[in-house]
């Protein structure tokens, strides 16, 4: 079975189905987007991630986009004008010309595992590395790619209609080989 968010699917016009897509924005945007996006009444999924920063004269735990430059949108494709009349969207991601739809079970599953708290953080595009299947918990059925950080698992989750990765923290016991 293959990751359906990797695969990148065409939307099919005229359907007149809300799908979710990736709305690319200025660079460092994407809250002032989604919340426009909200005030507008248009479903947005903005996904966020806690890291510390440091300055010169503080430290400071800050907020920020796991996939940076984008909002997810869901929207009908024929509304796709009010969501590119927002101050600050650039573009909705299409190939030649056709809106790139993003699977609803990979949304809702990386909305899960935010919504219970899984750490998560931008990880490195990958390729090549051993396929893995979440079996359990708030990502189940899940694909991605396995890596470790130190003594935990994390499955790599890679969008590649944006070139992006994302690392989640699993429990091993919750993974299988793809």
């Amino acid at each position: 079975m293959t990751n359906p968010l990797m695969s990148g699917e065409i939307a099919d016009c005229g359907t007149g189905v809300p799908r979710w897509y990736a709305l690319y924005t200025n660079p460092r945007h994407e809250k002032v987007v989604a919340k426009q996006l909200n005030d507008r009444c248009v479903e947005n999924f903005l996904p966020l991630y806690r890291t510390w920063h440091r300055w010169k004269d503080r430290r400071k735990q800050v907020e920020l986009a796991l996939f940076p430059g984008y909002v997810f949108v869901r929207i009908e494709e024929r509304n796709k004008l009010q969501v590119l009349k927002t101050p600050g969207a650039v573009n909705l991601v299409s190939f030649s010309g056709k809106l790139a739809a993003l699977p609803e079970a990979e949304i809702t599953a990386l909305r899960n595992a935010l919504d219970n708290e899984i750490c998560a953080e931008p990880y490195p595009f990958l390729r090549l590395g051993r396929k893995v299947r979440v079996v359990r918990g708030p990502m189940a059925g899940a694909e991605g790619i396995l890596a470790r950080k130190r003594d935990k698992y994390r499955v790599v989750i890679s969008v590649e209609v944006l070139m992006r990765s994302v690392a989640l923290e699993i429990d091993g016991t919750d993974l299988e080989e793809a």
